[in-house]
This record gives C-alpha cells, structure tokens and sequence, in this order.
C-alpha cells in the first residue's frame, strides 16, 4: 500500500521549526555519511601507511569534481520538482520526476567515459608524486565507474528532499555507512586490497542506498509514473537543464579550483600532503549542518515561491540565519578542541612524522574552523537562490571561489611559505559569500509581499 507520510509540505507552519525538523535528520545522515569518510582515510593511513593516505588526498580534488558534476544536475533538478510540488500540481511534478530520470541516466554515463579519460592526465598534470600516482589512478577508476550508482542516490534523495522528506535519504545513508564500514574492514584489513578495497567498499554501500530510497519513492501515493513520463518532453527537459546545468557547472568550477590547491600542495613533501588530506577529510564534519541547512532552505524557498508566499520565505531565511551562525560558531569552537585528537586518528609512522603531519594538519584546520560562519552564510543564501531558479549566481560565485582560491594558493605561499596554502579555502568562502548575500537580497526585491 502506497504511503505519503513521511513528505510535509513546507507552505504552512512556523519557518523555523519546519527547517529544523527537514535539516536534523540530513544532519544525522551526513554524520554517518562523513562516518565511512572518516573510517575509508582512517583505515587507509593507519594500516596502509602514509603513502597511501597523501595518495587519497591527491585523488581527492578530481573525485570531488567528478561527484559535484552529478551532484550539481540532482540538486538542480530537484528545484523544479519542489516548486511544483508547492503548487501541488502533481502532474508535472510526475512529468519532472521522469524527465529527470532519463537526464540522469544519459549524463552518468557521459560523465563516466568524460572522467575516465581525464584520470590520468589530470592526476600528472597537479604534480601527482611518482610514488603515490598509481594508487591514486586505481583509486578515482574504481570511484568513476560507480558513478550512475552516486547519480542515483543524488537524484533519489533530491526528489525525496524536494517533497519534504528528509528522514528516507538519512535511513538510506545509515545502511550505506555500516555496510561501508563493515565492507572496508573486510577488503582492507582481510583482503589485503589496500587502497582499492575502500573504493570498492564505497560503491557497494551507495549501491544499498540506492535501492531503499527507490522502495521508498515506490510507496508515495503522490507519484505514478508513466513511460510517457520518461519519454523526451523538449520543454520539460529544457526547465531541467537550465536548472541543473549552472549548479553542476558550479561544482566543477569549484573543483577546478580545488585541483589547482592540490596541485600546489603536491609539490612539497609527502608529510605535507598527508597533514593536508587529513584536515580535509574533516572538512565534511565541519561543513556538516552547512549543507543539511541548505538543501532545506532550497527545498523550503522552491515550495513557498511555487504556493506564492513570498513573506514566509523572507521570515524562514531570517531564523535560517541565526540558526546557522550559531551552528557554525559552536561547531569551529568543539574543532578547535578536539581537532587534534579527531586528526590523529588519520595519522601513522615515526614519532617525528606523526607530529609533523599533526602540525600542517591542525594549523589548517584552525583558520578554517575560525572563519567557519562564512562557509555558513554562503551555503544559506545559495540554497536560498537556488530555491528561487536563480542557479546563476551560484554558478558566478563558484567562479568567483575558483579564481581567489588558485590565487591564494599560488601567491601567499611565496610571501608567507607553505602555511600561505591554508588561507585559500577562507578566501575562497569569502569571495562566494560576499556575492550570494548581495545578489539574495537584490532578488527578493522584486517579489512584491501577498496581502
């Protein structure tokens, strides 16, 4: 028997308590997704060693930038099927599901071909050290090959997120997670795969998240689809497209930058590499309400621009704020005490190494965790555009990201020395950051109040 509970439509009741109960449970589920992160570069570098952890960091930025392309056309169709849904016009919210699947499909596979052939030439093209390149080319095949598995989940759970439910996508990560964990475990320290055994071990889990959000879209009364509905509808895909593309082309500019960083960082030495991947890899934890609260106000803004109410998406953006400049303050605050014991669980070798890669680590780690309110106040207000259709501005800001980041990376290290590198993630937030809150309230100008 089909069932709508758990979507909740977000145009009536207080703003503050629908956009808490749609982000905690995204929250609890990016806890557990950052979990498998934390436990895939954990095992790595305490039983592969050092080597293969800088081998990670190194692949990270390419991964990034092949995940944020699928990521990006997800979420990005996601805002039509959330304004429709507003509306309550499920018939083209039906039409949009199934135009969106068949998008899906063709550019995972494209996206998989694209990034294949770019391996290797990127990974020499950033300066890759000879000793960990092959495991960072193993490393981004296997992660490559499964991406129609990450574009499913991201299209699952952005079609669940954008009918107000945020508890299946948590439920599917939480069985993702453990299988993860159990799975690296298993490949890693009985297998003996090393560095391949994670990346095998991460498919397989998105593969189980994938199914139980599709059982779950299958209960929602709501959504019948047709093959009407999958067949090429010009229009529809032309809406979806001028959603997704911007967002999608955004994390890729954004990931363009972030491999110029690393490409930076892959000149000095291997400690280096190491301290700066492990900070990295707590990058998710710090950034973990960020993106919980901004898939909620995109979800909560697209449903109250389609149902009209123009008011209620000024007053929720008014409690998102506070909301996340507390969160941010309190979440930089637990790293800069406890960064050093959550970093050195990454970190192995002698006495002498393990301090040297301690130290570039958490130097990192506190200037992000310092200026971590930014990093907040750029996902709110880009949710909050994206909510609104307008995903070029985000695409800007993510230009924006990518230019002072290089520019940083690559300027203050030859003034102030390697410890320059650190300052291009804050400087990039700031640049973003600056553009979104401007270009926000520049839009919801023209947007007269309803009576």
């Amino acid at each position: 028997m089909k069932t709508t509970e758990r979507i909740q439509d977000m145009t009536t009741g207080k703003p503050l308590r629908l956009i808490l109960a749609f982000a905690l449970p995204l929250m609890i589920g990016n806890i557990f997704q950052q979990l498998y992160t934390i436990v895939d570069t954990a095992i790595v570098g305490k039983f592969v060693g050092n080597h293969a952890l800088a081998a990670l960091g190194s692949a990270d930025w390419l991964n990034w930038f092949a995940i944020g392309i699928v990521q990006g056309f997800a979420q990005g169709f996601s805002i039509l099927m959330s304004q429709y849904f507003g509306q309550k016009d499920y018939k083209k919210l039906n039409r949009a599901i199934g135009a969106s699947i068949t998008l899906s499909a063709i550019l995972s596979v494209l996206s998989v071909i694209f990034c294949q052939a770019l391996a290797e030439p990127v990974l020499l093209l950033l300066k890759t050290k000879t000793e960990v390149i092959s495991d960072s080319l193993v490393y981004l095949r296997i992660m490559f090959a499964g991406l129609p598995v990450t574009m499913g989940y991201n299209l699952l759970s952005s079609i669940l997120r954008s009918m107000g439910d945020s508890k299946t996508p948590l439920y599917a990560i939480v069985v993702a997670a453990f299988t993860n964990v159990a799975l690296d475990l298993l490949f890693v320290l009985v297998f003996h795969w090393g560095i391949s055994g994670a990346a095998i071990a991460t498919v397989l889990a998105q593969i189980l998240s994938v199914v139980y959000c599709f059982l779950s879209l299958r209960r929602i009364s709501i959504l019948s689809l047709t093959k009407k509905d999958l067949i090429l509808d010009r229009d529809m895909y032309k809406q979806l497209l001028l959603l997704g593309t911007p967002v999608a082309l955004q994390n890729a500019i954004i990931g363009i930058g972030g491999m110029v960083v690393q490409s930076v960082v892959n000149i000095y030495d291997v400690l280096f590499v190491a301290g700066f991947t492990a900070t990295n890899k707590l990058y998710g934890l710090l950034e973990i309400a960020a993106t919980s609260y901004g898939y909620a106000i995109t979800s909560y803004v697209g449903q109250n621009l389609g149902g009209g109410k123009i008011s209620r998406i000024r007053k929720g953006m008014h409690s998102a704020f506070f909301i996340a400049l507390f969160t941010s303050i309190a979440i930089g605050g637990s790293m800069l005490l406890l960064g050093r014991q959550l970093l050195s669980i990454f970190i192995s070798g002698t006495p002498d190494e393990v301090t040297a890669v301690l130290n570039v680590a958490y130097h990192y780690l506190t200037i992000m965790s310092l200026c971590l309110p930014i990093l907040y106040m750029l996902h709110i207000y880009r949710s909050a555009l994206m909510g609104l259709g307008n995903t070029a501005i985000p695409m800007i800001s993510g230009f924006a990201e990518m230019v002072l980041r290089m520019l940083i990376a690559i300027v203050l290290p030859m003034y102030i020395g390697q410890a320059g590198i650190y300052y291009a993630e804050v400087a990039a937030w700031s640049a973003a950051a600056v553009i979104l809150v401007i270009s926000y309230y520049i839009q919801m100008r023209r947007y007269p109040l309803e009576e």
